[in-house]
């Protein structure tokens, strides 16, 4: 299944078996347990109509036998149907908590091992996510609802059989309830579809009341006084999401109370049928009453079961089933390992991309030779695409047109993972991870996650040293003031760490430095690229690095310089050739140097 099949879902049952057979892999026995339990709780509460029509004609016949059978069956069928519930209650809390955090790692990690980050910018994969993340927290009482199911329908299947042994025509109380189960079928599909195509406006609420109550935007909400704006705007997507959700409920809702209807008319004449038109005896009328009121409650739980199923577990599993194919599609044509040094660079042939949502491509038709063992700069103003040139060499996007080649191979056909073990670096839209300084460093290279050394080292190479003096316990404080004993840091600190994740890898293929050091002076920044350009010089196996700076003062130490401008390729050369080609790199620099006197 590729990217562009996001509309056609696996169908429901095979979807619905992936997921059970995901819960068995994982938890086998208390899976086989827990649905046992729930069958055999299901049989002597379905008994309990048999055992009063007993009862009843033993009475009026003054069958001392049969009133004995009756309350001994009555008996046996209550403690049974007590201890079961209470047995299998047990067993399945148990399996749901166990099975609930695997169904959650299960989503994270399928998530996190996508290829790519479209799927975090896409609008159709957000909403599709947005509502599968919801059903995440549900997805462990599918296994129950799927085991009720099973045991409602055994509840029934005794019931009709009691009500056959009266007169066979009375089976076609099923034909009756059948309206109720296709209805109870058809509800949840149409509420999903709706909430789904309004995922967008619900998505919005959600982010307009974080910003107004999480830390982070609090000064400006404050200082630009849009408190209540943010309160009246969350409240008018959440009715454009709400109205037709509700209109969608309504109209469902009235059709599943005709369908309700035509089973009630049916079960009352079935009565009749009973006392009247077969003269029945009186442990016959009492037995139609009870099995057929219970058999009217079996069919309300069983309908409410299909309806949870349908809504939540089928619906649930094909869009977790349609992220698991989604993740592994990626690298199915990569067959190329990824290669140990490089020899001729990274080359660029014809590629265009353009962001989901967009007319405007973010590059395009760009030809770029990037040399083995040179120090690359790329810039251009805002919005000209350096950065989406990074992420389509890191191989976070796969180009709209063109391709991207490695030593001459495409890198298509290298596996994402293995290619970004040969990356390092760092970026401007970096993440905080609040853990302890050391462990937020040490995830820039996560087999040496405890490994001191290579993280001071790694600290040292970033130039982080005063971040961590600063820190009351060096690099065992933990991060972010929200945690017990947590500290709190500047921006700029933040970013220094963040670089020092990045150099981790002590030999990486290929340095990427996609404007880190934004929070640093100009002074620091530069001697920090020289450090790093003088390292990749030196290197024996084509190390590239590629810096992505606004500061001309950084770049000019650059082997090549790449312009770009408005998605394309303008100029390439060196600081001396471009200045003396007076293009748009020299207009650029000469505007900065203006600035500085």
């Amino acid at each position: 299944m590729t990217r562009s099949d996001i509309d056609d879902l696996p169908k429901a049952v095979p979807a619905m078996w992936r997921l059970c057979r995901l819960g068995y892999q994982h938890e086998p026995r208390l899976l086989v347990f827990a649905f046992g339990m729930t069958l055999l709780a299901a049989l002597p509460d379905a008994l309990l109509a048999l055992w009063l029509a007993v009862l009843a004609e033993g009475v009026l016949q003054d069958d001392r036998r049969a009133v004995l059978l009756a309350v001994s069956g009555l008996a046996l069928s209550v403690t049974a149907t007590w201890f079961l519930r209470t047995l299998s209650a047990r067993v399945s809390r148990r399996f749901r908590d166990r099975v609930t955090i695997m169904l959650e790692a299960h989503v994270a990690r399928l998530q996190a091992s996508v290829a790519t980050v479209e799927h975090h910018e896409h609008r159709d994969f957000l909403d599709r996510l947005s509502v599968l993340r919801k059903q995440v927290f549900v997805l462990d009482h599918m296994y129950m609802s799927l085991f009720s199911t099973c045991g409602w329908i055994l509840r029934l299947g005794v019931t009709v059989a009691l009500l056959m042994s009266i007169h066979p025509a009375l089976v076609l109380l099923l034909v009756f309830a059948l309206p109720t189960v296709l209805s109870s079928s058809w509800r949840p599909g149409v509420e999903r579809a709706v909430e789904e195509q309004y995922a967008a406006n619900s998505r919005l609420a959600e982010h307009l009341f974080k910003t107004a109550t999480t830390p982070a935007p609090g000064k400006e909400v404050r200082v630009l006084g849009i408190g209540r704006d943010l309160v009246v705007n969350r409240r008018r997507e959440w009715e454009r999401w709400y109205a037709p959700m509700a209109a969608a409920r309504w109209t469902s809702a009235a059709w599943h109370a005709a369908a309700w209807a035509v089973f009630g008319a049916a079960y009352v004449g079935a009565v009749l049928f009973v006392a009247s038109g077969l003269n029945g005896s009186v442990g016959q009328v009492l037995l139609i009453l009870a099995a057929g009121a219970r058999l009217s409650s079996y069919i309300g739980a069983t309908v409410g079961e299909i309806g949870f199923l349908r809504g939540i577990w089928l619906d649930g599993s094909r869009r977790l089933v349609w992220l698991e194919n989604y993740a592994a599609s990626f690298d199915t044509t990569a067959d190329l390992p990824a290669p140990d040094q490089l020899t001729d660079g990274i080359r660029l042939e014809h590629v265009s991309f353009s962001y989901a949502g967009s007319e405007r491509p973010a590059l395009d038709g760009v030809e770029l030779r990037l040399p083995a063992g040179k120090v690359i700069a790329v810039v251009g103003e805002n919005g000209a695409g350096k950065s989406t040139l990074v992420k389509l060499i890191c191989k976070m996007y796969e180009p709209t047109d063109g391709r991207v080649l490695v030593d001459g191979q495409p890198l298509d056909r290298m596996p994402a993972e293995a290619w970004r073990l040969k990356i390092a670096g760092a970026f401007q839209d970096f993440f905080r991870f609040e853990f302890r300084a050391d462990h937020s460093v040490g995830l820039g290279d996560l087999p040496r996650l405890d490994d001191e050394a290579a993280v001071a080292s790694a600290v040292g190479r970033a130039g982080a040293e005063d971040v961590v003096e600063r820190l009351e316990a060096g690099l065992n404080t933990q991060l972010g003031s929200t945690w017990p004993g947590g500290a709190e840091i500047s921006f700029g600190q933040w970013q220094k760490l963040a670089l020092a994740r990045g150099f981790m890898r002590d030999r990486p293929l290929l340095l990427v430095l996609d404007e880190p050091t934004a929070a640093l002076d100009a002074e620091t920044e530069h001697a920090l690229f020289e450090r790093y350009a003088a390292a990749a010089r030196n290197s024996t196996d084509g190390r590239i690095t590629i810096l992505v700076s606004h500061r001309f003062s950084t770049v000019r130490m650059a082997d090549l310089i790449v312009v770009l401008d408005g998605a394309r390729l303008v100029e390439t050369g060196t600081h001396d050739e471009l200045m003396a080609r007076n293009g748009h790199y020299a207009e650029l620099y000469r505007i900065q140097a203006a600035a500085y006197h």
